[in-house]
């Protein structure tokens, strides 16, 4: 936290420092092997008359150098530099050589990234290959520089005012300080149901925002900000990569996810493995045991056999003779688990629930560091969209050259004839659309249409929106400047990765499996590995009936066949089944008409013509919609959000 203004202002460095005092204690889910609080910089008055107290807080995980050299916040040897830091950064041993053998005072990746600033300034962010958010104190310019990982795997959200900067890893941090209102902000509301979480750089809270993947933010002693973008997955893809033919391509994918996979066990505690058995995740189990360690493997297992992949998991197991452990849950496990879960959501999301009973499970074995198959369908065009786009590209380009009263009024047209059924809905908006990518593919990833958003909300709240305009649509707009610059599939994979992977996924990840203390590595995130991956001809990447071609022959041998050919699988939860049986008394609580009508955010006959809907079958109101409803009212409850 900086809290701006003079030494005898209104509040005192001991207000500030029980300030992040109380945002710490809400972050000790985080990190449990330690904490700390500390006045970084105390009031001194200037020529401009700004006086910036600072104080860093910090909750330790410990994983590299468990020694109480280790801790934070962390000093540099000179004085000079202060910071706080989450993550890790895999190549800090190259670096610490690199910054040479002098005046080290522990062994941690902490210190590394406080001596590559001193050494590199702003331009260390570059240097450093590993997941991270970090912010540090520079006593000798008098600011504050804050940076986030380029995938944005990290969190770091921060709340600004003329008089106060406060910053955290999680929302709920900023509200535990009393600094920040606790005041639901509309438009992220309307962006919540629509895309089941809201796209960075909004949250849910009135004036607190995320710092975006891949850039740094200086907030100076008179309190100016100004953040700058230093990596983007598209601008910054290998340029080589383009010319380099089928062999190649393969090689250089191999040779780098070896590479990942081996530096993301860098850890002084064990590391484990999520098994699933799907492609992605048996891919990082065969790797680490090909660097010579027996790796721990942890697959979940239900009685329902639509959802168990134990079979798949077990196989992989055995195939590369892992220490695999299978926890088995019963519907009466997960659905006892939920209040908790529920409680751990930083941001309200319509996912999450699996993270949360998988990360809980590993962390009681002991394990505090395990690897994922997070990323896998976004880099090597796993999901069914990439092929849904490119088969509709060319009919959908053509398309959007058509006069704009002509595509709304066939939109109109289909709209009508579709009723409440989602799918009409979305096949509404594409034949409304230019016909681009970046107008095409947020529909895609919708949840609510955002018509479907304007019935559900009161008028009050409707009026209350500052920004109507789609959050994703500018973003990819911005990204697809240079035609030609990179294929379809390379641009689909920013997409993804860049909003469905960076805003659902990788939030849910980082917050449901910090709830228990557990961390958990992206190997397939590497951003070596995505700047080649992405820099790759389309052709290379095309399935051509092996799903994940290029990943899959890239490691030719790797997994058995049956496992590569095997029908995709998620990993999901049977909340249909469970929202009409055990959990229809806790969803009718939260959605209740009385309840609502309090709230006045959402209409009651809406919601309550979407929960019949639901409940008798209807097309259109599946349960991750009515989930989603439900979440939202329990963490306004929850976290006492007006």
């Amino acid at each position: 936290m900086l809290q701006l203004g003079h030494p005898d202002g209104p509040t005192s460095p001991m207000d500030t420092h029980e300030a992040v005092t109380r945002m710490v204690d809400s972050l000790q889910h985080r990190g449990p092997d330690g904490c700390g609080v500390g006045l970084v910089a105390t009031p001194q008055s200037t020529d401009n008359g700004a006086a910036p107290t600072v104080v860093f807080g910090h909750t330790r995980l410990a994983i590299i150098d468990l020694s109480a050299a280790g801790r934070q916040p962390m000093r540099s040897v000179d004085g000079a530099l202060d910071i706080t830091f989450n993550g890790e950064i895999y190549n800090f041993r190259q670096l610490r050589h690199e910054l040479g053998p002098d005046s080290w005072s522990s062994s941690s990746d902490t210190e590394v990234i406080l001596r590559a600033y001193a050494q590199w300034g702003r331009a260390c962010v570059r240097y450093l290959r590993g997941m991270f958010a970090f912010a540090l104190w520079d006593g000798r310019r008098r600011e504050l520089f804050l940076a986030r990982d380029r995938l944005g795997i990290k969190p770091l959200y921060y709340h600004a005012t003329p008089t106060r900067f406060v910053f955290a890893s999680e929302v709920r941090a900023l509200l535990a300080s009393g600094w920040v209102p606790r005041a639901l902000d509309p438009t992220g509301l309307a962006q919540y149901l629509t895309y089941q979480s809201v796209p960075a750089p909004r949250t849910l809270i009135s004036g607190v925002q995320a710092l975006e993947p891949g850039h740094w933010l200086v907030v100076d002693e008179r309190g100016t900000l100004r953040s700058e973008r230093y990596w983007d997955m598209l601008e910054d893809a290998t340029v080589r990569a383009r010319q380099v033919d089928g062999r190649e391509s393969r090689r250089a994918v191999a040779d780098l996810l070896r590479e990942s996979v081996a530096l993301h066990q860098v850890s002084d505690v064990p590391v484990g493995a999520f098994l699933s058995g799907g492609i992605d995740s048996s891919v990082v189990v065969g790797l680490m045991r090909e660097t010579g360690h027996v790796p721990r493997t942890f697959a979940i297992g239900f009685a329902e056999q639509a959802f168990d992949e134990t079979h798949h998991a077990r196989v992989v197991a055995s195939r590369f003779g892992t220490d695999h452990t299978e926890v088995r849950l019963e519907q009466a496990d997960v659905i006892e688990q939920l209040p908790d879960a529920l409680t751990h959501m930083d941001q309200p999301t319509g996912d999450g629930i699996n993270t949360y009973v998988v990360s809980r499970a590993v962390r009681a074995t002991g394990i505090k560091v395990a690897l994922s198959g997070l990323g896998g369908d976004e880099l090597f065009a796993g999901y069914p969209t990439f092929a849904r786009l490119q088969r509709a590209a060319p009919v959908l380009k053509i398309w959007g050259h058509a006069p704009h009263p002509l595509r709304t009024a066939v939109a109109h047209g289909v709209r009508a004839a579709g009723g409440s059924s989602i799918a009409a809905r979305k096949v509404a908006e594409l034949l409304a659309s230019d016909g681009r990518l970046a107008t095409v593919y947020p529909t895609l990833r919708q949840l609510f249409t955002p018509a479907q958003v304007g019935g559900l909300l009161t008028h009050e709240w409707l009026s209350r929106i500052e920004d109507t305009s789609d959050p994703y649509q500018p973003l990819l707009r911005s990204a697809f400047t240079q035609p030609g610059r990179s294929g379809l599939i390379s641009c689909i994979s920013y997409a993804e990765a860049r909003t469905y992977m960076h805003d659902v996924l990788l939030r849910d990840t980082d917050q449901m499996s910090m709830a228990h203390g557990l961390e958990v590595r992206v190997p397939f995130l590497d951003h070596v590995l995505v700047e080649c991956v992405i820099g790759l001809a389309d052709h290379h990447k095309q399935p051509n009936g092996t799903p994940k071609r290029l990943l899959v022959e890239s490691l030719a041998g790797l997994l058995p066949d049956d496992i590569v050919r095997r029908p995709k699988q998620g990993f999901a939860l049977p909340f249909a089944v469970w929202m009409r049986a055990e959990l229809r008394g806790y969803c009718e609580q939260r959605l209740a008409p009385t309840r609502l009508t309090q709230r006045g955010i959402l209409r009651p006959p809406a919601v309550q013509r979407l929960w019949t809907g639901f409940l008798q079958g209807r097309p259109g109101t599946s349960w991750s919609r009515l989930w989603l409803l439900v979440v939202l009212e329990e963490w306004l409850s929850r976290n006492q959000v007006v």
